[in-house]
């Protein structure tokens, strides 16, 4: 058995030390990280998933379906402990254009095998099923795309009544990110992974190969012996990589979330993720447009700004929250800790989000006080992770998780265990590989990744 050393105790490195030692029964398992688990980026999710990732091939589709096979799977074992549902995202235009490319795209995604595409627009039977507010099961495969007026207005009355096209990816939701993470780690220590509250400092080779890692605890430097070395340092993997001597192409964006009282009721508790797919500019009356034109970083609010607006309820039983996230104004960055967020982002997403739902616009005068929170996303230049062996024999890398890090956890971690212990991987794994920006036969359609349609 190989005795490996996990670098970082988020979702990405909890999720490939449970499938090595759970699935696998590997023994000799490490978990070091220098905070508690799950707490630097996994807890600043959103939570949410999806099946449905346009692309010019299904390596994305195919992910995240066997990441959310695994994740029903984990679900049923434990009375769905970590509150999987499946509401699904709805993504909502009153752009003819936009509808168009939703549409194109919705078929393109079920070519790769996000299901079925159903469409709703008045001249046949209707058989539009909403999904239930709890669970995941019962909820149609594939897409529901409604343009139908009087369905419109029947199941998302509180959407904008400009409103021509509704996409409901159905197998998509949340789920409680913390308890998932945490039912994984538990179950994973029960089969011997330990966990080690330190800072890797440094990766020793003999013969080209990993042969120790050094970690810096609170009180003293530990030389641990490794057959295994796995990269899942979350924003930091390009430095983790850089003590093997390695680069990994990555950049990183900051994000931020919003949660918000929603004391007067707007949004219905039962309502899926909505997501408003069209550019807009935000309603400010003259006076506040005045004063944000005259500041050079303030200017960019007073003209037009991207689509993804997007909103969901939060919590249950009595629960009033909201959870909104606009990425308006994003750019790359270096990430550092604690995080500082724009001053002016409660406002800008309050008022992006009463173009998604009007009757938001009731909070523009009183405003409970929000709560801002995020991280950062680490990404590739085309978005998509990296999962698979590094150039050095023995090291492994999971990362590069962008927004998609609890969706795809499951699914990842189980992909690089396999890696790992040298199983076969399924054909789609090529597009993930490290290799594939050194090698072009690896994956050839690496350019023709773009984000759109991703959150």
């Amino acid at each position: 058995m190989p005795r490996v050393v996990i670098c970082g105790a988020g979702i990405a490195g909890i999720s490939t030390a449970y499938h090595l030692a759970v699935t696998r029964g590997v023994t000799h398992i490490l978990l070091v990280d220098p905070r508690p688990p799950l707490s630097l980026t996994s807890d600043k999710s959103t939570e949410a998933y999806r099946n449905w990732w346009p692309g010019p091939d299904g390596s994305m589709v195919h992910l995240m379906n066997h990441s959310i096979d695994r994740m029903e799977a984990l679900a049923r074992e434990t009375n769905n402990r970590f509150l999987l549902n499946r509401r699904g995202y709805v993504y909502a235009t009153a752009r003819e254009d936009v509808a168009a490319e939703l549409m194109a795209a919705a078929h393109q995604t079920a070519q790769w095998g996000a299901g079925p595409v159903r469409v709703h627009d008045g001249r046949g039977q209707r058989t539009y099923v909403p999904s239930p507010a709890e669970g995941f099961t019962g909820v149609p495969p594939g897409v529901d795309i409604i343009t139908d007026p009087q369905l419109l207005r029947d199941h998302f009355p509180y959407l904008n009544p400009n409103t021509r096209l509704v996409l409901h990816v159905r197998r998509a939701g949340w789920l409680s990110a913390q308890q998932l993470g945490m039912t994984l780690l538990e179950a994973a220590r029960e089969k011997g992974v330990r966990l080690l509250r330190g800072e890797v400092v440094g990766v020793m080779t003999q013969g080209g190969r990993v042969h120790q890692v050094r970690v810096r605890t609170h009180s003293e430097e530990l030389l641990l012996p490794a057959d295994v070395f796995v990269n899942a340092a979350g924003p930091f993997v390009r430095d983790v990589a850089r003590f093997l001597g390695e680069e990994i192409p990555v950049y990183w964006e900051q994000h931020a979330k919003l949660a918000f009282n929603d004391y007067r009721h707007i949004l219905p508790r039962d309502a899926p993720l909505l997501i408003w797919s069209d550019p807009q500019r935000i309603p400010w009356d003259e006076e506040e447009r005045a004063f944000l034109a005259e500041g050079e970083e303030t200017r960019r609010l007073v003209e037009e700004l991207p689509a993804g607006a997007h909103v969901r309820p939060e919590g249950g039983g009595e629960s009033t929250m909201l959870l909104m996230l606009w990425d308006y104004h994003v750019t790359r960055t270096v990430p550092r800790f604690p995080l500082e967020f724009d001053p002016l982002l409660p406002d800008v997403l309050l008022r992006g989000m009463t173009t998604l739902v009007p009757s938001l616009r009731v909070y523009w005068e009183r405003a409970p006080k929000p709560v801002v929170d995020g991280g950062y996303y680490t990404k590739t230049e085309e978005n998509l992770p990296l999962i698979g062996p590094m150039s050095t024999p023995g090291a492994y890398i999971i990362g590069a998780l962008s927004g998609f890090g609890i969706m795809a956890a499951c699914g990842a971690g189980d992909l690089l265990a396999a890696h790992i212990l040298g199983e076969e991987v399924p054909s789609y794994a090529r597009a993930f590989l490290p290799a594939r920006y050194t090698d072009p036969q690896v994956y050839p359609l690496l350019g023709a990744w773009s984000s759109q349609w991703q959150l």
